[in-house]
């Protein structure tokens, strides 16, 4: 046998042992044809129902909130993105960045606006406790997510 044809067998044996090996590494949803990624901005969580008395007060309008969080690494600027439900209210973001790989808690009632939790402003509930869909727009007017609780019925 020359050096030759050895190299070449040699070649060969650590390419082949090299693409196994990256196949292996692969994620599990790319073994599978499954090619959706997580979205980059999303509705995370939904308190719908704020704890104790649903009595109007400012600490029960802010006991419901909605939780939209940032994947990416990189800041989302959500000016002009809207946050709404199924009975037409809605909120519009104005002059907000979302870091990234954070989360910013909407509530519904009055407050002073962070970079956690925002207020919406409202003085009555705005999201349903049986059931209800919220609904994340871009400024574009793109869905970008939605989350729906409860018995889903259209209107």
């Amino acid at each position: 046998m020359s050096v030759c044809s050895t190299a070449r067998r040699i070649a060969a044996t650590v390419l082949a042992a090299g693409a196994l090996v990256s196949v292996a590494a692969l994620p599990a949803s790319a073994h599978d044809g499954d090619h959706r990624r997580a979205p980059k901005v999303e509705i995370s969580s939904v308190q719908a129902d704020s704890p104790g008395r649903d009595n109007r007060s400012n600490r029960s309008l802010n006991g419901e909130w909605v939780e939209i969080t940032n994947n990416s690494r990189r800041a989302v600027d959500l000016d002009g993105w809207t946050l709404k439900g199924e009975d037409g209210n809605r909120y519009k973001f104005k002059d907000f960045r979302l870091s990234g790989r954070s989360t910013v808690r909407v509530h519904t009632g009055e407050g002073r606006d962070t970079r956690t939790d925002l207020f919406q402003g409202r003085r009555d509930h705005v999201w349903g406790n049986r059931s209800d869909t919220a609904t994340l727009r871009d400024d574009h007017g793109r869905t970008v997510d939605t989350e729906t609780w409860g018995h889903h019925h259209r209107r």
